[in-house]
């Protein structure tokens, strides 16, 4: 290749990539990590948070809350599993991302969920829950939220929405999914399977009408790409698809 040829090449790559799209989310690795909470970048505004819920049937279970972070402002879907586990991760956000904590979500009234309350109430920090799960929530004994809602719930993280909604039973009659459309990144709690996951706790599930519930929310966000279930691996739109054959036969 002769001098005029390489110049021409290189201004050519060099215009090629600078017209080209970039990357702007980052590649999901861990932020923090103790024995009691794991944090994930799964994209620049959003984080899957793991904390362990000890259980009898199922040993020690890793359980899955969503953080959406826009400027100094975050959102939390599901609390970790207690007091401790909540700290830090309320500490962490403070201390790494620079942020404030605008409320907290709980998706159903299983402690995998609201299980730290108590800690984000000590913070000053809103908590909200489906009137659903407060009544719920009453009847177990277990924590309440400090603000109820019906079956939508918007709240905002900087220019994030937050977008809450309940689409009918399955996992329990309470479970509601969150989801941040200009993300294109749900949080299932619950209701959501990983894939190649069992059934797993039916104690207060509802099997007959769970497929039938993941195929409304399959068919109101179709464009989602990031899918945090309540405890595993995420994923995309097949672990809706997933979910609902799991209980299809049912």
């Amino acid at each position: 290749m002769n001098p005029l040829s390489k110049i021409l090449f290189l201004s050519s790559a060099l215009f090629f990539l600078s017209c080209s799209p970039q990357k702007t989310t980052a590649e999901p690795k861990v932020v923090y990590k103790t024995d009691n909470l794991s944090v994930i970048q799964l994209s620049d505004d959003i984080y899957q948070h793991i904390s362990y819920l000890n259980t009898e049937s199922f040993g020690r279970v890793p359980c899955n809350g969503m953080i959406v972070k826009d400027g100094n402002e975050t959102v939390i879907l599901d609390t970790p599993t207690d007091d401790k586990s909540s700290e830090e991760l309320i500490s962490w956000i403070k201390s790494s991302l620079h942020a404030k904590v605008n409320a907290v979500v709980a998706t159903h009234f299983h402690n995998d969920c609201l299980g730290g309350l108590k800690e984000f109430d000590k913070n000053n920090i809103p908590s909200y829950a489906s009137n659903k799960t407060i009544e719920l929530a009453k009847e177990a004994k277990a924590n309440v939220a400090g603000h109820g809602f019906n079956d939508t719930l918007t709240l905002n993280a900087g220019k994030h929405k937050i977008l809450i909604k309940y689409f009918g039973e399955g996992h329990t009659k309470d479970n509601v999914v969150a989801y941040v459309p200009d993300q294109k990144a749900m949080f299932g709690g619950c209701l959501i399977k990983e894939i190649d996951a069992t059934k797993g706790y039916l104690g207060d599930a509802n099997v007959q009408a769970w497929s039938g519930t993941v195929e409304k929310v399959k068919a109101q966000y179709p464009d989602v790409k990031t899918v945090i279930p309540g405890h595993g691996d995420v994923g995309g739109k097949e672990l809706l698809d997933y979910t609902i054959k799991l209980f299809r036969s049912n």
